[in-house]
Parts: structure tokens; C-alpha cells; sequence
């Protein structure tokens, strides 16, 4: 917990340092208005990235804890001890949410230093930070309910980012007016505001020039936010409170339990009519480990529901895309990239949650020391699960890739450029399944795997996303800028260090990591240099190093990627 503190401190000191550096390598600063421009430009990034990161390990913590303790089979215990409903339900989720609360308030200082340059006043902040902490109660409290709800751990991942996305693909929706211009009496813009994190942290990030907006007795859109936000947690864990004794255990279990019971009354009729029944078995493959992935219902049969969200919010961006196509709006890449990149991103999370829970699961049943026992070889068990994880994603692998296949039927995308988008999210998924298996093997326990490696996935999307906007806001030329962004890219190489490498350190990782974040701030300037062959070859062969890394180990030194050997023994 010490270390995160620290760790997120010196994290917005360096993208604040990178900002200023970016900002005085390219431009004159003469007077005190170029300082408060800065200030408000760089208060207008770093809101909302915490905001993101607080939705996101929120949510996630949460719903890994409890799914958690239901791999474990502790959550059964808890529930016969003298515990009431509300202890449990609240006790848990207060838990897994207090470490994330105390990083945000650890870069409460940072903020407030912001206000110092001007341009930012600590009414925005404050605002920011009354924002970013509800949003992450009532975040954490979707992920607690969804948990409690579901048995295995990948649905309560999977379905918990969908909602999350939903949530904001709604507020976006209301924000461009889709519904009109009113909504009962409100304008659209007003009632995103209300309704959207997204929507709220950028009105609050945004300085009241003149009055503010007024809404009655509420005062500002940002106070029917933090009052819907506040309802819609009290609205979850209360019905978590309700049903966590229906939910836990589960029907399935339940179901089984009478199976058993009348199975025994019926034990001599069935002794009668065995002769006369053929004997039914289902016939397993040479490798078992992926006939288990294919074949059966390893996941649980409510995965459908996963898949059928999906194809929901797949159904709505193509939608979008034909929209912007029919309507001539898609002229530039980046039009069609607001729509695309967080289905992508989405795609991602998801193969990256079934790789890490594909493992979790089985070290949490203790089958994954039955495996380990038979005359299966590392290569079955490591290929079988691949295997399995894109079968089960594969809704999410190839949908993304076919919308921009219509784009380039449509001709918004040139079939050169469609090479390059295919190609690296091809890589870009298997790195994604690979760092989940690598850290689920790595991690002994569940939770930290998890969190680790979903962690990992949208650090490096969030981190491009913020050389970007740095690179964006304070113009100049891109190829110049890379003296400012040097420390932070020490500084990612040096957490994806002690991510992979820091448990079982090996010479390929150490390289990779530090080559990962060097090679994405070249493939970055050189898209914005218009030179899309460059940033394709130079990602594919940093990140396709890098999966070599994780994926030789895995194989032939299989005892210490597990942890069960030492690499001194």
C-alpha cells in the first residue's frame, strides 16, 4: 500500500514535469498567463485521468475480492459466522476499496500544487476530487453486487466492465443530443452531466467563467451527479444486503444438493434399470487442457450473457460507424477511432481477464496441482489454454477487426492502413493472453494476479492515450519531444519491470520492458507523422519480443514461472 501511494505521487509529478518540459522545449513562456494556460491545460488532463484509473480499480478490486473468496469457498464460512448482511456486504466492499481511496487522497497534494501555477481554482479541484470519489464508491459497489451475484470469476469481470461501459457509451450518447435536445424538462447536456462520470469530471475540470449553472435547489449539474451517484450505490448495496443469502450458495449447488438427495432414494430402481441403460462417456482429446476450454462448460453457462453484452455494444459502434459513413462525418481517422478504440480497448481487458482467470481458477480449485502431476507437458497446458482463451473470446477478437474490414469496403480506410490495423491488433491480443497467463502463473494469489494483470493491460492503453494529449495540447513538433518524455518512459519500463520480471527476473524481460515503452512513444510520433509502416514494425517487434519473453520461460522452465522451483534449485 506504501508503495502504491508513493508510486501514483511521483507518477502525476512526472507526467506534470513531462508537461512543462514538452511546453518549454516547444514554445516562449514570458508571462504569468502562459503559466495559468498551462495549469488549466494540464488540470484538464490529470482529472480525468484519475477519474479513469479510480472506475477502473475500483470496479475490478471489487469484484476480484469477492470472487476471490468465492474461489476460495471462504465467502461460505463468512456466512455462517455471526456476520449480519450489512457487515458482510459493506465490510467487503469498504475493504477492497480502501486502498485505491488512499492513493487518491495521496495525490490531493499534487492537485492542489496545480492551483499554484493559476488558471485552476480550488473550487475545480474540489469538485474533481468530490467526482472522482463517488464515482469510485459507486463503481466499487457494481463490481461488489455483480461479484455476489455471479460464481465464477471471469463473469464477474467480464460483466462488470461491460456495465461500466454502457454506463458511459449512454452518457456520450445523451451528451450528443441522440435523444433531442430536452429530456423531461432538461437539456441533454445538463442531464449527461447528471447521469455520466465522463461528462461530469470534464464539467468539473471546466472553470465557471460567468455564474453557474443553476438547476433549482440542486445548484450545478455537478451536485445531481454526486446525488445520483450516491442513490444508484445505496440502490446496489442494499439489494446486494437483500440477496447475498439467495445469491450464496449458489442455485447450482443447491440444485445438486437435491440431485444427490434423490438419487439416493432412487438408488435401487436405478440399480435395476443400470443393465438395460449403454453406458454414456465423452471422449477427450490427446490434450485435455483444451478440450476442457472447447468442450465444456468450464466458465459457467451465464458466460452467454457476457457475450450477448457484447454483441450489444458491438452492435451499437457499428452503428455509429454507418451513421458517420452515410452521413460523410468519417473524413479523418480520428473521428472514427472516438468509436472503434474503446471497443478495442474493451476487446483487450476481456481476453485479458479470461487468460488470467483461466489459471486463477485452477490454482483457487487446487486442480491446477492435479495437472501438474500428470504426464501432461508445459507446451499442452500453455498452448491448451491460449487456445481455449481465443475460442472463448472469439466474439471479441474478431468483431473489432471485421468493423474495420467494412470500413475499408466503405472506403474510410485505406486497404494499406487496414493491414497495419489488423496486423497489430493480432499482436496486440495475443500480447494481452500472454501477459495473463504470465502473471497468473507468476501471482500465488488470485486477487494480486488479477488486479496485476488487468492493470497492466490498461496502463499501457491509458499511457498512450496520455503521451497523445500531452503531445496534443502543447503543440510542436513530435520528433522533438522525445527529452521530455524520457523520464516517463524510464518510469513505465521500470513498473513493467517489476510487473513481469521483479518475482522470476530473466535477461529477455528486463530488456522488453524497458524496450515496450520506448518503441510505443516512437510508433506514437510516428503516426503523427504520418508514417503508419514505422509505428506497425516497430510495434510488432517490440511487442512480439515480449511475448517471446513471457511465452519461453512458460514452456521450458514451467516449475519456476509457477513458482513451485527456484531458479538457484
Amino acid at each position: 500500500m506504501y508503495v502504491a501511494r508513493a508510486a501514483y505521487g511521483v507518477a502525476l509529478l512526472v507526467l506534470m514535469s513531462t508537461a512543462w518540459l514538452v511546453l518549454t522545449g516547444t514554445q516562449l513562456v514570458s508571462d504569468i498567463g502562459d503559466f495559468a494556460r498551462f495549469g488549466a491545460t494540464l488540470f484538464q488532463i490529470l482529472a480525468p485521468l484519475q477519474l479513469a484509473l479510480a472506475v477502473f480499480f475500483s470496479a475490478l478490486l471489487a469484484a476480484s475480492e469477492v470472487a476471490h473468496e468465492k474461489d476460495r469457498k471462504t465467502l461460505i464460512l463468512l456466512l455462517v459466522t455471526g456476520l449480519s448482511n450489512w457487515e458482510l456486504v459493506l465490510g467487503r466492499l469498504l475493504a477492497s476499496l480502501l486502498g485505491g481511496l488512499v492513493v487518491l487522497c495521496a495525490g490531493l497534494p499534487v492537485f492542489l500544487a496545480i492551483a499554484l501555477l493559476g488558471g485552476v481554482s480550488y473550487g475545480q479541484i474540489a469538485r474533481a476530487m468530490a467526482v472522482t470519489l463517488a464515482t469510485a464508491i459507486c463503481c466499487g459497489s457494481l463490481g461488489s453486487t455483480l461479484a455476489l451475484w455471479r460464481e465464477k470469476t471471469f463473469q464477474s469481470l467480464a460483466m462488470t466492465v461491460l456495465v461500466l461501459v454502457l454506463w458511459l457509451a449512454a452518457g456520450e450518447a445523451l451528451a450528443t443530443g441522440v435523444l433531442g435536445e430536452t429530456v423531461f424538462g432538461l437539456s441533454t447536456r445538463t442531464l449527461a452531466i447528471g447521469l455520466s462520470p465522463w461528462q461530469a469530471i470534464l464539467e468539473a475540470a471546466r472553470p465557471y467563467v460567468h455564474a453557474q449553472p443553476a438547476l433549482g435547489w440542486l445548484g450545478t449539474p455537478i451536485n445531481l451527479f454526486l446525488l445520483f451517484a450516491a442513490g444508484f450505490a445505496l440502490l446496489l448495496d442494499g439489494f446486494a444486503v437483500a440477496m447475498v443469502r439467495v445469491w450464496n450458495p449458489s442455485r447450482e449447488k443447491v440444485t445438486q444438493g437435491k440431485g444427490e438427495r434423490e438419487e439416493g432414494k432412487d438408488h435401487t430402481a436405478e440399480a435395476n434399470t443400470a443393465s438395460t441403460l449403454p453406458s454414456l462417456s465423452r471422449r477427450v482429446w490427446d490434450n485435455p487442457i483444451i478440450w476442457r476450454e472447447i468442450r465444456t462448460w468450464a466458465y459457467g453457462r451465464k458466460i452467454l450473457i457476457v457475450r450477448l453484452a457484447y454483441l450489444f455494444l458491438f452492435a451499437l459502434a457499428a452503428a455509429a460507424l454507418y451513421w458517420m459513413v452515410s452521413t460523410g462525418q468519417l473524413a479523418a481517422y480520428s473521428q472514427g477511432a472516438w468509436v472503434l478504440a474503446p471497443l478495442m480497448l474493451l476487446s483487450l481487458v476481456l481476453v485479458n481477464a479470461q487468460a488470467v482467470t483461466s489459471l486463477t481458477s485452477e490454482r483457487d480449485a487446487r486442480a491446477l496441482d492435479l495437472l501438474l502431476v500428470t504426464d501432461l507437458t508445459p507446451k499442452e497446458i500453455v498452448y491448451g489454454k491460449l487456445g481455449g482463451i481465443f475460442y472463448n473470446t472469439n466474439e471479441m477478437v474478431l468483431l473489432p477487426m471485421l468493423l474495420c474490414v467494412a470500413l475499408w469496403w466503405a472506403g474510410a480506410l485505406s486497404f494499406e492502413n487496414l493491414l497495419y490495423v489488423l496486423g497489430g491488433l493480432a499482436v496486440l491480443y495475443l500480447f494481452a493472453a500472454t501477459v495473463g497467463l504470465h502473471l497468473g502463473m507468476t501471482y500465488a494469489n488470485s486477487g494480486a494476479a488479477v488486479a496485476t494483470s488487468l492493470g497492466t493491460v490498461f496502463f499501457l492503453s491509458v499511457g498512450v492515450a496520455v503521451c497523445m494529449r500531452i503531445m496534443m495540447a502543447f503543440s510542436g513538433s513530435p520528433s522533438a519531444q522525445f527529452l521530455p518524455f524520457f523520464a516517463f518512459m524510464i518510469f513505465g519500463g521500470v513498473g513493467l519491470y517489476a510487473v513481469l520480471g521483479l518475482r522470476n527476473p530473466s535477461t529477455a524481460i528486463g530488456w522488453a520492458s524497458f524496450l515496450c515503452p520506448f518503441a510505443t512513444f516512437y510508433a506514437i510520433t510516428s503516426y503523427l507523422l504520418n508514417s503508419p509502416l514505422a509505428a506497425f514494425l516497430v510495434m510488432v517487434a517490440a511487442y512480439g519480443f515480449t511475448i517471446a519473453a513471457m511465452l519461453v520461460p512458460a514452456i521450458y522452465e514451467f516449475d519456476v514461472a509457477t513458482g513451485r522451483t527456484t531458479l538457484d534449485e
